[in-house]
């Protein structure tokens, strides 16, 4: 076994093209370092629905340029096969380590394989990327990005050329081409080829960006941002002053690509202490809302003053607002979203006559819906110009939202205001999420199964009305791996998330108020639901 290890490690260091990596792979070698060997080639990297994500590093299972090569030839063969033989394949990167490499990797690749490739000039957010695949009609587009992963990570998402994100069967269709490549030496990667693209992308992606905005709205209401250490702030920056919103106070700390991420543990605007930074420019400059992208800028975070201090929207908050504002514009078409998010969409889309769907969990199914008009995923990505960028896109969604608080504030209203009126006319829908994250992955299995072979029957008192294994999919939804328990006036959801070691349980209940002055007891009610659904699911689950 041991000798078997090191001869593989000694295989895939001959192929190894990064001096980096292959210096770090020959340093375990000679160490002898059984047990990061063992779990370095304990498999490979899974190409799934969210592509590839994994820490970088040398070996199968980590992201590398060795995998990331076996990869676009895979994706390559796919696109051949799919009658794509002088395709266009767009990629987009953003600024996290190796993630040029990544890119031009990519590029070589598909132009070896008598493809057309062209990269954006420099890293930029992944709305353009997704934006850019339709714009120039290409076949397929690679973002190279970890989105708001740890540091140490890097990913490789694949769209195709309707601009969304791969689903099933694609998925498993490039993954068996990844598979089948022989060897880094059968892959040709020419030096040069491909396209280096100019600013014409970048400058018609900002173009469109107005077309989220009603032609005359105020647009007067101040922000702070901060772009987490990603690519956001030039791309929001240009997209603000084209509006003719005040210009943006800016998170100094945090305004400029890190892939260190050095003010952040996780630099996720949902993760504890990453709004720190923003909140304290906040009571510096006393601005209307404070916006924040995480580092690829498909996700939009939004904070508000409640009382004396700043608080973070939860996503389901800014999903119903942004809804509410596009139905009180007058918006057409359908409204979509997660089984994960908050139901209220629903209830907004029924009121305004308007078409609603639910989808599984991913704007590569929100992006799917037919005649989609908006769509939202809880997890703060909002689609609000589907025609211009199939995804989730936090630029657009940022232009929306302080597009509504400049309406608001011109009528001596704001944001949380809103949300108390939506609570008076469908009832107040509050959500939360327990969320375990794990170092072994055989805890998350083991929870599902004990849910499954022991399934609650009541959950904080409330009897459970039907509970679903969605492994058998539904009359709407095709299979997932996720349990979803309707409850008299609460609904849960659990299931293991896509893209990191967590297991997510989705929380929401449902406390009718009859007028405004009912919202602090429903309030008090909803919090203390919440709170007892979460210790029983926990009890049931044994996490």
């Amino acid at each position: 076994m041991h000798d078997d290890l090191i001869a593989r490690a000694q295989a895939w260091l001959a192929e190894d093209p990064d001096p980096e990596t292959r210096d770090e792979l020959a340093k375990l070698i000679a160490a002898g370092d059984v047990t990061e060997l063992a779990d370095r080639f304990a498999g490979t990297l899974q190409f799934g629905t969210a592509g590839l994500r994994g820490e970088i590093g040398a070996g199968p299972m980590r992201m590398n340029r060795t995998v990331v090569i076996r990869a676009a030839a895979g994706l390559a063969a796919y696109l051949k096969k799919h009658g794509h033989d002088n395709g266009l394949v767009v990629i987009g990167y953003d600024a996290r380590h190796k993630s040029e490499d990544f890119a031009r990797d990519t590029a070589a690749v598909m132009t070896g394989a008598g493809l057309r490739a062209a990269v954006l000039p420099r890293p930029l957010p992944t709305p353009v990327l997704a934006y850019a695949i339709r714009h120039l009609g290409a076949a397929a587009g690679v973002e190279v990005t970890a989105s708001h992963n740890p540091p140490r990570d890097n990913g490789y998402k694949v769209y195709l050329g309707d601009g969304s994100q791969i689903v099933p069967p694609a998925d498993i269709d490039i993954a068996a081409e990844i598979a089948a490549v022989p060897s880094l030496a059968a892959v040709p990667r020419p030096e040069s080829g491909w396209e280096t693209l100019d600013d014409s992308v970048l400058d018609a992606y900002l173009a469109r960006t107005d077309a989220v905005l009603a032609p005359d709205s105020p647009r007067t209401a101040r922000t702070v941002y901060t772009a987490m250490h990603g690519v956001g702030k030039d791309v929001l920056l240009a997209a603000f002053e084209r509006a003719g919103f005040p210009a943006p106070a800016l998170v100094a700390e945090q305004a400029d690509p890190d892939p260190d991420f050095p003010t952040v543990a996780f630099p996720n605007p949902e993760e504890p202490g990453a709004m720190d930074l923003a909140f304290a420019k906040a009571r510096e400059t006393d601005p209307d809302l404070v916006i924040a992208n995480d580092p690829d800028a498909d996700r939009c975070a939004v904070a508000v003053k409640d009382g004396e201090d700043w608080r973070m929207l939860r996503g389901d908050e800014v999903g119903s607002l942004l809804a509410a504002h596009l139905v009180n514009r007058g918006a057409q078409g359908t409204f979509a979203e997660s089984i994960v998010s908050s139901s209220l969409l629903g209830r907004i889309a029924e009121k305004a006559g308007l078409p609603y769907e639910e989808t599984l969990t991913g704007f590569k199914w929100i992006a799917r819906v037919d005649g989609l008009r908006y769509g939202y995923e809880e997890a703060l990505g909002y689609c609000v110009d589907p025609e211009g960028v199939r995804d989730k896109d936090g630029i657009t969604a940022a232009l929306l939202i302080t597009e509504l608080a400049s309406v608001l504030k011109a009528e001596g209203r704001t944001l949380l205001d809103l949300l108390d009126d939506l609570a008076v006319e469908h009832g107040l829908h509050a959500t939360d999420q327990l969320s375990v994250r794990v170092q072994d992955l055989s805890v998350i299995a083991d929870a599902m199964r004990q849910l499954r072979e022991q399934p609650p029957t009541e959950l904080a008192g409330l009897a459970i009305t039907r509970a679903e294994d969605l492994t058998q999919g539904t009359e709407t939804l095709p299979p997932t791996d996720g349990l979803r328990y309707t409850l008299d006036g609460a609904r849960v959801i659990v299931r293991p998330s896509g893209t990191e070691p967590k297991l997510k349980c989705y929380l929401e209940v449902v406390v009718p108020v009859a007028a405004h002055d009912g919202l602090p007891a429903a309030r008090a009610t909803a919090a203390d639901l919440l709170a007892t659904i979460k210790r029983d699911l926990s009890a049931a689950a044994g996490i």
